[in-house]
C-alpha cells in the first residue's frame, strides 16, 4: 500500500480501501480503527513481527509490513468467522461441553487456538530496555490542550517540567477539531518547548508506584523505560472515545467524530462518502462543526440525536441505520459524537477521588477551582475533569499551570532558610 512517511499505518490503510483491519478475539468479528488514538483496541496489528501494536500510533516508513492477527488466511476473509454463526446467541467455552472432562479439555484447546491476540515476536528480545531517570518539579501527564498550556505556564515560571504523551504528535484533540486543527496544536507545541518543557514523545505513562522513592512514575516508549520523581504532578490525559448504546456499533467504517475530524484535519482522508453523524445532546455543537467540515470536503452528512437510532446495518461495513421509529437512513460511515469518558486511572492510582457525570461521561477527575485533586501535590486539568472541549481544556491547562507554579513557588520558599 501507498503511505507517507510518519503518518499512521492506519490512516494508510483506510487511504488505502482497508475495510476491515483485525478481528475480535473470541467470535472472529471484522474489526477496524474507531477512536484512532490508541485506546480501542480495533486496529491491532502485528507489524515489524511484534504482535499487538496499535496501527494507529504506529508511524509509516518505506518497506513496511503490516499483517492481520487472530484470522485466517487475512482479516478481511476470515474462515474462523463462521464461529459467530454457529454460536450466533454467544458462546461461554467455560461451559462449553462440560458434560466429558475429555470433551471439554479438547473444547478449551479448540477454544484457544481460535482466539487471542497473535503470537510470540518473530525475534526474541536480547538485551532489557534501558532506564532513565528523570527528577523534575513538575511532571504533566498528557499533551493535549491542557496539557501543553499547563506546562508551559509552570516552565515559564522557571520550574523545571517534562510532559509525557502517548500519541504520534503533540496536541491531543485539538488535531481532530476543525475549529483548531494541527496548526494550532503545533503552535501549542512550540510555545511549550520555546518555555522550556522537556518532552518525552511516544511514551506511555504505564504505573504509579507511592512505595518506591517516596512516589514514582513509570513510562514506557518503545525502547526505553523512565522513572519519573516529581514535587508536584499535573493529569491533563483528557478523555477517551466511547461507543453510543446502538445495536451492531462495533462493525467496521464505525468511527469516533474525533477520528473522523482527525484523518481529515491531519492526513487529508474523508472517512466516508456518506456519512451518518451519531450524536450525544453535549457534543451537538462538536458534531456540526464536524459535520460542516465534511461537508466542505465533499462528503454527504446527515446529524442525528444518538437516542433516534437503534442499529448500525451491515456486517463488514456500514449500510445506513436504522431509526426507533422503522425510518432507514442510508450511509457507508457512522460517526458516534459521544461524550469522552475521562482518563482517569493513573490519578486514581495515586489515591485521587473522582465522580460521576451523571449528564454523560463517565466518572471525573475531582477538582477545586484552582485544579487541586483531593490527593497534595496532585493536580488535574482539562477533559479528564469533565468534558469541555479543546478551547475550554486549554485555558483550563493555563489557570491550572499558572496555580501550581505559584503553589510550588511558595512552597520552595518556605524552605529556604
Amino acid at each position: 500500500m501507498r503511505g507517507f512517511t510518519g503518518e499512521s499505518v492506519a490512516a494508510a490503510a483506510l487511504a488505502g480501501g482497508a475495510q476491515v483491519m483485525s478481528r475480535s478475539l473470541k467470535y472472529h468479528r471484522p474489526r477496524s480503527a474507531f477512536c484512532l488514538e490508541g485506546h480501542c483496541g480495533g486496529c491491532l496489528m502485528r507489524i515489524e513481527g511484534i504482535p499487538n501494536r496499535r496501527a494507529c500510533q504506529t508511524p509509516c516508513h518505506a518497506g513496511l509490513r503490516a499483517e492481520s492477527q487472530n484470522a485466517f488466511p487475512s482479516a478481511e476473509l476470515d474462515v474462523l468467522g463462521a464461529v459467530d454463526f454457529v454460536f450466533a446467541r454467544g458462546l461461554d467455552h467455560h461451559t462449553l461441553m462440560t458434560g466429558s472432562a475429555i470433551m471439554n479439555l479438547m473444547a478449551n484447546r479448540v477454544v484457544r487456538q481460535l482466539s487471542g491476540l497473535g503470537t510470540l515476536p518473530a525475534v526474541a528480545a536480547s538485551e532489557l530496555p534501558q532506564v532513565g531517570e528523570h527528577h523534575v518539579d513538575v511532571a504533566v501527564i498528557g499533551g493535549g490542550a491542557a496539557g501543553l498550556c499547563a506546562a508551559r505556564a509552570t516552565a515559564a515560571a522557571g520550574a523545571r517540567t517534562l510532559l509525557i504523551d502517548d500519541q504520534l504528535a503533540f496536541g491531543g484533540s485539538l488535531r481532530a477539531d476543525p475549529r483548531h486543527g494541527a496548526p494550532a496544536a503545533d503552535k501549542a507545541h512550540a510555545q511549550a518547548q520555546a518555555a522550556g518543557v522537556t518532552f518525552l514523545p511516544r511514551t506511555t505513562a504505564i504505573g504509579y508506584f507511592p512505595e518506591d522513592a517516596g512516589g514514582v512514575l513509570v513510562a514506557a516508549s518503545e525502547t526505553q523505560l523512565h522513572r519519573v520523581v516529581a514535587r508536584e504532578w499535573i493529569w491533563a490525559t483528557g478523555g477517551y472515545p466511547v461507543l453510543l448504546p446502538v445495536a451492531d456499533n462495533d462493525r467496521p467504517s464505525v468511527l469516533a467524530l474525533r477520528a473522523a475530524g482527525r484523518l481529515l484535519e491531519e492526513h487529508g482522508i474523508l472517512a466516508g462518502g456518506v456519512i451518518c453523524v451519531l450524536t450525544h445532546p453535549r457534543m451537538r455543537e462538536d458534531a456540526e462543526a464536524t459535520a460542516a467540515a465534511l461537508r466542505d470536503a465533499g462528503a454527504e452528512v446527515t446529524v442525528i440525536p444518538a437516542a433516534e437510532a437503534q442499529a448500525v446495518l451491515g456486517r463488514r461495513g456500514v449500510r445506513g441505520v436504522r431509526l426507533g421509529d422503522g425510518r432507514r437512513v442510508d450511509c457507508d460511515t457512522v460517526l458516534m459524537a459521544s461524550v469522552p469518558s475521562p482518563a482517569t486511572e493513573g490519578a486514581r492510582q495515586q489515591g485521587c477521588d473522582v465522580v460521576l457525570d451523571e449528564t454523560g461521561g463517565g466518572f471525573c477527575l475531582v477538582v477545586d477551582e484552582h485544579g487541586r485533586t483531593t490527593v497534595p501535590h496532585v493536580w488535574g486539568c482539562g477533559d479528564v475533569c469533565g468534558y469541555r472541549g479543546p478551547g475550554a481544556a486549554a485555558a483550563h491547562g493555563q489557570a491550572v499551570g499558572e496555580h501550581v507554579a505559584r503553589a510550588l513557588a511558595s512552597e520552595l520558599s518556605k524552605a529556604v532558610p
